[in-house]
């Protein structure tokens, strides 16, 4: 089941995702990459992105497309116009994102386009814990050193390459259960294994960061064992209802 899922040279729409990163107190690494997975979900099963729902042409254009996010930072006056703009908020322990329904690549809104990309540079105060053994776990390689911006984006990927491949059931408790997921960095032996099993896997274009080809994170969950999602240009598995 590997899949390519990130950023190619026909990208026509982008995916706006914005951390928000005040001086004094910044959010912590993990909660900033958990909430943007979720934020990608939350979008997805937004009753406005479903069949004539006022982001619908944008999300599916996007999902036609690839599915390209680009990871912003923002604070004070910044993160209050980033309010002002259609999208969904969502709080995950230290950190606030926000995700926006696609825009054009080279069409921002200006309170978008002036935000920066760099400076997602976040840290954990302390580890995080283990993973629950059951649930959606996305697992991020160890062996590739990337920005949390970056890390976000492909965070964000894995999660919608989980929910393209679940199945209503699974999907509406999933749903019923908050979204929840967590993101952990792999052992390095553990990697190996999870890369190769057949599990939504992100293969990144290397336009960013990391080598062309990398593989940057596996989703992980029990109903995902069986064949599903749908690679770029197909479009989810159903559309959420």
């Amino acid at each position: 089941m590997n899949q390519s899922q990130d950023e190619t040279q026909g990208d026509k729409r982008v995916l706006p995702i914005v951390v928000r990163i005040e001086r004094a107190t910044p959010p912590g690494r993990t909660d900033a990459l958990e909430a943007a997975a979720r934020a990608v979900l939350t979008l997805l099963d937004d009753p406005r992105s479903a069949e004539q729902g006022e982001w619908s042409v944008a999300v599916r254009e996007w999902e036609r497309l690839g599915i390209r996010k680009v990871v912003r930072r923002a604070r004070g006056a910044e993160w209050r116009r980033v309010l002002d703009l259609p999208g969904i908020t969502v709080t995950h322990g230290t950190a606030e994102v926000r995700v926006h329904p696609p825009v054009p690549l080279d069409d921002w809104p200006k309170d978008l386009s002036r935000l920066q990309v760099r400076g997602t540079e976040l840290e954990d105060t302390a580890p995080p814990p283990a993973p629950p053994a059951e649930g959606v776990v996305l697992w991020i390689n160890p062996g590739l050193t990337m920005s949390a911006g970056k890390a976000m984006a492909q965070a964000g990927h894995a999660a919608q390459l989980a929910w393209w491949g679940s199945e209503e059931a699974p999907r509406k408790a999933w749903r019923e259960a908050g979204l929840g997921l967590t993101v952990r960095a792999a052992a390095p032996g553990q990697w190996e294994r999870l890369a190769s099993s057949g599990l939504p896997v992100v293969r990144d274009a290397g336009f960013t960061e990391t080598e062309p080809g990398s593989c940057t994170v596996v989703a992980e969950a029990p109903w995902l064992e069986a064949p599903g999602y749908r690679p770029p240009g197909e479009g989810p598995l159903r559309d959420a209802g």
